[in-house]
């Protein structure tokens, strides 16, 4: 698959590891930066998706986005744990649940830029999950430096699922992210709720990303000598 993510805000909170273990599966191991795990929430829009190789479908290759996420290992190799994705396309959730197994929703999305602000809402569908917010960047982008905690968070290519006690990988590659300090003032945010997590009531960690052109490479089971 070929995507491009626009007007990204990585909103993310520390979380105890003995809060979060529960609400994991427990053949991924959880990561921690000087000791802490993080949860994202990271709101954003996407365009020009499509199978590689084909032209986009205009009305089905644009839509908003929001994933709740936490970061993991399997074998030695990092990458990210979705705990929920909610989606403005239907087809997009769908295609997601069955091909890829990931714990997409239905939500009714808007995004709107005014200036430099993004003013981004969520509701998903048939539950109390929402996200209403506005959002900018400050100061010019940066490629983040190893050993950051911007790089850790951020510099990951590959994410984790587990179906029906398999555990699976996806590549996904783009160019390091160009990232910005970024502002936001959130207005609701239950996102995490869902999953049982308590986010802290402290400012979370901000950052804004403009524009990354991404390749989404098809699951593929994570085999048992490679988890060791």
């Amino acid at each position: 698959m070929k995507q491009t993510w626009h007007d990204l805000l990585f909103a993310h909170w520390p979380v105890p590891e003995k809060e979060l273990r529960p609400l994991m599966p427990s053949q991924f191991a959880l990561e921690t930066f000087e000791g802490r795990c993080w949860v994202g929430v990271i709101p954003f829009w996407m365009s020009g998706v499509r199978p590689r190789g084909i032209v986009p479908i205009p009305g089905l290759s644009k839509f908003p986005e929001l994933n709740v996420r936490t970061y993991v290992t399997v074998g030695g190799k990092p990458g990210v744990y979705f705990f929920s994705l909610d989606a403005g396309s239907r087809l997009a959730v769908w295609g997601s649940r069955a091909f890829y197994h990931l714990p997409y929703f239905n939500a009714k999305m808007r995004v709107e830029r005014r200036g430099t602000e993004i003013r981004y809402s969520s509701r998903r569908r048939q539950s109390e999950a929402e996200f209403r917010g506005r959002y900018r960047c400050l100061y010019e982008p940066q490629h983040p430096k190893p050993r950051t905690i911007e790089y850790w968070l951020t510099e990951r290519y590959c994410l984790y699922t587990i179906h029906q006690a398999q555990i699976y990988r996806c590549e996904i590659h783009h160019p390091p992210w160009p990232l910005q300090k970024g502002e936001a003032h959130i207005e609701v945010n239950t996102m995490t709720e869902s999953a049982g997590i308590s986010l802290p009531q402290s400012t979370p960690l901000l950052h804004f990303s403009a524009r990354q052109d991404v390749l989404i490479w098809p699951l593929r089971p994570v085999r048992q000598n490679e988890r060791s």
